[in-house]
């Protein structure tokens, strides 16, 4: 759709304003000009250039005499004086002279140029200045003459988006696509009785293409299209809200059948709470938008979309049959619908031939459609810092690595023996969750930092996507997220603050197995927990009393416990695998998931790499192990040291002992 705009003046018009302000300056100043070029003489300097007969032109004005002299350029005035042979002098000595036929100024014109005209400057100017001002302070809410509508109006365009440029919501697509049929065929519905709904609710989380959805519309149906977002309806001034809403309907319904799209409507529709210190703007905009939509007044021929991501909040009044007949989930895409919206982005990039969009699917599990496109863009953007002209999978599958854990960080440099760690700990991620049946399988491990703060990742990735998760799936997930502490405490026997995040993990799933999956044998099918706002992040409550908490939280640590003493066993069982692959790992710096199966199956031709990546590992652990056998063999020469300086320090005077201790805290 293309916006409707206010018509540009031609340039034409601007030349002629500039042009008319030009004559009027000149005619202004020019009287001023001339003004400053005559010299003022006295009477006697007159009468002598007349006796002398080398005076010009004289011109005889009510209250002055202008003059000018032979061969000089100058212009000369002086006063009137009573003088009844001038004009008999001037005869004689060859000059010619004029004088002004005075004019009657109109009384009318005298008080419009003195008193209306600069009145009506100042007002201008005035009114220019005070639209400057609420332009530059977000707008006209201290207008108290309008109500200043800001929605956005569109005419039908054959540029613009439709169905086909919008995909993974086919289900969406399918409802909205009645719309666009109505607004096309009304007969078709009519002829048996049936009338289109008056409002389409679009609900789902940021980024599935719920305004992309409401363009799509637009583009298809053909019909002018209003576009608002909810926030712009409020105001500081009470009724400046439903001032808005009452301007927005009535260009609707002069524009019929038309569209009007609001975005982000929870901003104007939440419920109504009847408190005492409550939003009296916001509510009385919004008991106009329930007028507007659905009271005495119909609004034929205006169908309402809008969008929000917490539908939970909206007030019922606005969301029963006759104001949003409709809701329209518009929810995270599949594995089909990310393949679709992959192709979709990709039309505007040139791609290699080795690129897969299900693998790039599968990879992107949970992505919403805003993602997907910057996944794309993302993939672009490294292959022109790569230097080739085309889009290859690797740059792909780099580009969501870039979107779920940020760049790689070219100046974290890891020690030995912090690469070691984390090494063992990705590789106890990866081969515990390799062990268990039921676990997504390893798709990459990598232990380069990434700027998200992460300093190495095991990327897991589903044949497909599920969405029906058993009791043992869960727990096996527990497992895997205390993998990596596992593997620390089984080859260094220590623990570090790599496992903050696992450990957030597997606590929150195990939570929610107790609190809100009912997969516990105390608890049963008993909520103890609620969702709100499950589309933006999905916050939690607890419905329960304080000792239920604390039951909930024994179990909790009971469940994660229980699962970590599991991957602890595995590991344990399958040390020899966990060495090979973390020194492999640790030599390679990024496997693939092709390579750690090869390894741990016992592939022969992995073997070399395998056996080299190991003695390398070795040769690290000894160096450093001497170097913490220097640091312990200094450290006990400095404690022998001391404990003969107390010895001889016992014979000597107190002073000398007092200098002593201050050397051995130097020390």
């Amino acid at each position: 759709m293309k916006e409707v705009k206010s018509p540009k003046k031609p340039m034409a018009f601007y030349y002629i304003v500039v042009l008319a302000l030009i004559l009027l300056f000149n005619e202004m100043a020019r009287p001023y000009m001339e003004q400053a070029q005559i010299v003022p003489v006295d009477y006697s300097t007159f009468m002598q250039c007349i006796d002398d007969k080398t005076i010009d032109h004289v011109e005889i004005q009510s209250n002055q005499i202008l003059y000018t002299v032979k061969d000089d350029h100058k212009k000369y005035k002086t006063g009137i004086m009573n003088d009844p042979t001038l004009a008999q002098r001037l005869m004689e000595s060859g000059a010619t002279f004029t004088q002004d036929i005075k004019e009657e100024t109109s009384p009318l014109m005298s008080f419009f140029l003195a008193w209306i005209l600069p009145l009506l400057i100042f007002f201008a100017i005035g009114q220019y200045m005070s639209r400057k001002i609420m332009d530059k302070a977000g707008g006209n809410s201290m207008m108290f003459g309008g109500s200043g509508n800001q929605a956005k109006i569109y005419v039908p365009s054959s540029e613009g988006i439709h169905f086909s440029d919008v995909a993974g919501e086919d289900e969406a697509k399918e409802n909205l696509s009645e719309i666009v049929d109505y607004l096309h065929n009304p007969s078709k519905y009519t002829s048996i009785g049936a009338s289109m709904p008056k409002g389409v609710l679009l609900v789902g989380p940021p980024g599935t293409g719920k305004t992309m959805l409401a363009k799509a519309v637009a583009g298809e149906a053909g019909v002018p299209f209003f576009s608002i977002a909810g926030s712009e309806f409020v105001e500081m001034f009470v009724g400046m809200g439903a001032s808005k809403v009452r301007d927005l309907f009535k260009q609707a319904k002069e524009k019929a059948p038309c569209i009007v799209f609001i975005d982000e409507i929870d901003a104007i529709g939440q419920k109504r709470t009847g408190a005492a210190m409550g939003n009296d703007e916001r509510e009385q905009t919004l008991n106009q938008l329930l007028t507007e939509m659905d009271g005495f007044e119909g609004n034929t021929g205006v169908i309402i979309l809008a969008a929000t991501n917490r539908p939970e909040s909206l007030d019922p009044a606005l969301l029963r049959p006759g104001r949003f007949d409709r809701r329209v989930p518009v929810e995270l895409p599949d594995l089909k619908g990310r393949e679709d919206i992959l192709k979709v982005h990709a039309k505007k990039v040139r791609l290699a031939d080795d690129v897969n969009f299900h693998t790039i699917a599968r990879m992107a599990a949970g992505a919403s459609g805003a993602e997907l496109a910057n996944i794309i863009n993302e993939g672009a953007l490294r292959a022109v810092r790569s230097g080739r002209d085309s889009v290859t999978e690797a740059d792909l599958e780099e580009s969501i690595e870039v979107v779920i854990a940020g760049y790689q960080k070219k100046n974290a440099i890891l020690s030995d023996k912090e690469k070691r760690t984390v090494a063992y700990h990705e590789i106890g991620h990866a081969l515990v969750a390799a062990l268990q049946s039921h676990s997504a399988p390893v798709q990459k491990i990598t232990i380069i930092p990434r700027t998200s703060g992460a300093l190495g990742y095991t990327m897991q990735v589903e044949q497909q996507d599920k969405y029906i998760l058993s009791r043992e799936e869960l727990e096996n997930k527990i497992a895997t997220f205390t993998a990596g502490r596992a593997a620390e405490e089984v080859k260094f026997g220590l623990v570090s603050t790599g496992a903050s995040n696992d450990i957030e993990q597997a606590t929150k799933l195990a939570r929610a197995m107790i609190t809100r999956y009912g997969m516990s044998d105390e608890f049963d099918m008993v909520a103890m927990e609620t969702v709100n706002n499950r589309y933006l992040g999905g916050d939690t409550s607890l419905a329960c009393s304080s000792a239920t908490q604390q039951m909930i939280d024994k179990k909790v640590v009971e469940l994660v416990r229980k699962q970590h003493e599991k991957a602890i066993k595995l590991l344990e069982e399958h040390r020899d695998k966990l060495d090979e692959l973390a020194s492999f790992l640790y030599e390679k710096e990024t496997i693939t998931g092709e390579e750690f199966m090869k390894i741990l199956e016992g592939d022969k031709e992995e073997e070399p790499k395998v056996e080299e990546a190991e003695q390398k590992l070795l040769a690290d652990e000894e160096k450093d192990a001497k170097e913490d056998a220097e640091k312990a063999k200094n450290l006990t020469f400095l404690s022998k040291s001391s404990t003969s300086a107390e010895q001889a320090d016992a014979n000597v005077p107190a002073p000398k002992a007092e200098k002593h201790d201050n050397g051995e805290n130097n020390a």
